[in-house]
């Protein structure tokens, strides 16, 4: 006779509980990333090659927040950077929108969009630097514009990306155009905008860091600059480090935003 052995059933994990085992998941393969990378760094700077290694860097680190330096140069960055962000998406959006939604507001700015897109923000540094001086209204400026060119297209493309049924069962249901832009268009493309936001944040630091290595008295990047006449590498390490954390910082609050306002998508 056969005997048949009886098998206990395996708990099917709840969505809440599946979400907790991915977040711990790659949780441990961030940090697992992080202290690889921090591994493998320490073992290129001891290996010959012209590297500060992890401790020197921190030993750097202290040094410039003991005498201000680091803190005055990151608030003067942030300050450029946020500013400058700020007023490109502020005004990528209306304009992202108007592109997307008239055709005549269409007809008319997507040529100089694109001819603007196709002139990285970089190149006309030299240009706005001759126009408006050295102070802080060029650095803004470039910062603004590569802000502005990142969002509007992302903007633009949410709207005319928008499934036109929805719009038709709206307008069946009695919906005039405005009813229709802010109950319709507007949610459907907010992952748009925020996904060209994530992208200006990046174009933003950037263009900051380009804009004070030509002409700035402060700032992350003109430090790096000054660190370079005297080779100073772990001062370029110490800058380009707090330029990643923050950088990586702003992103996160983007997302963590986006997360929260797109909630009800459908997400794999």
């Amino acid at each position: 006779m056969s005997t048949l052995t009886a098998t206990k059933p395996r708990a099917i994990a709840t969505p809440a509980e599946k979400k907790r085992r991915t977040k711990r998941k790659m949780l441990t393969l961030n940090i697992v990333s992080v202290v690889g990378g921090i591994a493998l760094w320490w073992v290129l700077s001891a290996s010959g090659f012209s590297l500060p290694t992890p401790p020197q860097v921190v030993e750097r680190a202290g040094q410039l927040m003991a005498d201000g330096t680091l803190f005055t140069d990151l608030a003067a960055s942030l300050t450029r950077v946020l500013i400058g962000f700020a007023l490109g998406t502020l005004l990528a959006i209306p304009v992202g929108f108007l592109m997307g939604w008239y055709a005549v507001a269409r007809g008319i700015m997507e040529p100089w969009i694109q001819f603007f897109r196709t002139i990285p923000p970089l190149a006309i540094i030299p240009l706005v630097m001759v126009l408006m001086g050295i102070g802080e209204q060029p650095k803004i400026f470039v910062i603004f514009l590569a802000a502005f060119l990142s969002c509007v297209i992302s903007t633009y493309q949410g709207v005319v990306n928008v499934d036109k049924t929805l719009i038709n069962a709206a307008r069946v249901l009695g919906s005039k155009d405005a009813g229709i832009f802010a109950r319709v268009v507007i949610p459907a493309s907010t992952p748009f905008i925020l996904v060209g936001m994530r992208v200006g944040l990046g174009a933003a630091w950037a263009t900051v860091v380009a804009a004070e290595l030509i002409a700035a008295q402060d700032g992350l990047g003109y430090r790096m600059q000054q660190a370079q006449l005297y080779y100073d590498l772990p001062t370029i390490f110490v800058n380009l480090i707090v330029i990643g954390i923050l950088g990586l910082l702003m992103d996160r609050i983007l997302l963590f935003t986006e997360t929260k306002l797109t909630s009800w998508q459908e997400r794999r």
